[in-house]
């Protein structure tokens, strides 16, 4: 049978079935699918049109039609979908409108290593990724940042570990983690069958500690790249954290870097800090192929009645929308005082934060405290990135980093 012949049948059925309402696509994909079976029984291994992804969207009054991403279709199917939707749009039938869903490529490179989108999940709000592996589709995301390492395990800090604060949250988890060693073991292995970046995060109270760590990393695969938090005290300098002297940031970046020769490495900066670009600098001289800017604020809650601490702890680290503006800064300082890419970290829920922070400079950003409000917070963002793009006429994300202006005119 002529494929125009068929085309006039769908059409025909089509219209005739709901002449003004319309027919949902999959039913209209299904009768479609029925014709060309019965026109050529042989290519029955085409049942059913299954889109992989919506290129269109086809609309009257009342219905959408989700067209399918072509690519994705059997070769049979794409000129019968094509002329169907051009007959009944240039018929009025339809009003067409061509989504940039397919064109939208929100890919974005951090030195090295490319992600497939600029969201991740933040180190200590994602576990070890395992944790939230049954409610996000992992291979949706950029990539995500486990848990911090250490050379061994760590039972952490007092409960309560978490308090709510206005437009944020407290945490005062201490670290906690089952070494690198039981990490390399035990949760590694499931964690290589994901398709995503995963960073490991790596923490130190000594030089020494941020070697040995990273040495095990090394010797396992299934990792694309390491963080490290530099916001903990040497107690070889007298407690003085890593992050808040260039020296000591030189010194510590200076020896992952040495240990670390397989994979990217990340660095996470203090907000304490009197110039963020001097650290930032010294981080990037000493051999960081990106800076995540920052980590949390110290911060405390109490109750007055009793003269406690609302944690278990003393103090804890803020985080959430609350630090976004005093975080949005850093990384636009960072961006002007060093040229390492950056990932922004700090109160981003929605697209319009991610973009904000790529506007200012950074390349990617982190999903942290919103995961604990939304445990799909990072997938969700995904699409809302796209929608977002897509009504701004925005078909890479190169078009909306450096946007900041800082002279208003």
């Amino acid at each position: 049978m002529p494929a125009s012949l068929l085309v006039t049948i769908a059409v025909n059925l089509f219209l005739r079935t709901s002449p003004f309402t319309g027919l949902p696509f999959t039913s209209m994909a299904r009768r479609l699918s029925r014709l060309r079976q019965a026109t050529r029984p042989e290519t029955n291994s085409h049942a059913a049109a299954k889109p992989a992804a919506v290129a269109a969207i086809v609309r009257n009054r009342n219905h959408l039609f989700l067209m399918p991403d072509l690519d994705a279709s059997p070769g049979w199917f794409v000129p019968i979908v094509r002329q169907l939707a051009g007959k009944l749009c240039t018929r009025g039938i339809l009003f067409c409108e061509v989504s940039a869903a397919k064109a939208v490529d929100l890919s974005v490179q951090i030195g090295a290593l490319r992600l497939r989108n600029p969201i991740l999940a933040a180190s200590g709000t994602f576990g070890y990724g395992l944790e939230f592996a049954h409610i996000v589709n992992l291979n949706r995301l950029g990539g995500f940042v486990t848990k911090g390492l250490s050379r061994e395990p760590i039972e952490g800090a007092p409960p309560p570990r978490l308090y709510p604060t206005s437009s944020g949250m407290l945490n005062a988890v201490g670290l906690q983690n089952v070494g690198v060693k039981a990490f390399v073991a035990e949760k590694l292995p499931v964690l290589r069958s994901f398709d995503t970046a995963v960073i490991a995060n790596v923490f130190g109270y000594t030089i020494e500690d941020y070697v040995e760590v990273i040495q095990v990393l090394e010797n396992a695969d299934g990792l694309a790249g390491y963080e490290l938090n530099i916001s903990c005290p040497n107690v070889k300098r007298g407690g003085m954290q890593f992050g808040s002297d260039p020296t000591q940031v030189s010194e510590v970046v200076g020896a992952a870097r040495k240990s670390a020769s397989k994979r990217p490495l990340w660095v996470k900066l203090s907000p304490l800090v009197t110039d963020i670009g001097l650290i930032a600098r010294a981080a990037g001289e000493a051999g960081a192929d990106a800076l995540t800017v920052a980590n949390t604020y110290p911060a405390m809650a109490l109750d007055f009645r009793t003269g406690r601490s609302r944690l278990g702890s003393a103090t804890g680290g803020l985080s959430g929308p609350a630090i976004k503006p005093i975080t949005l800064r850093l990384v636009w300082e960072t961006k002007k005082a060093a040229g390492t890419p950056i990932i922004g970290l700090g109160g981003v829920e929605t697209a319009d934060d991610v973009l904000e922070y790529l506007s200012v400079g950074a390349s990617a950003v982190q999903v942290g405290t919103a995961s604990f409000t939304d445990p799909k917070a990072s997938e969700r963002l995904v699409g809302a990135l796209t929608n977002v793009l897509e009504r701004a006429k925005v078909f890479t994300l190169n078009d909306i980093k450096d946007k900041f202006v800082a002279e208003n005119s």
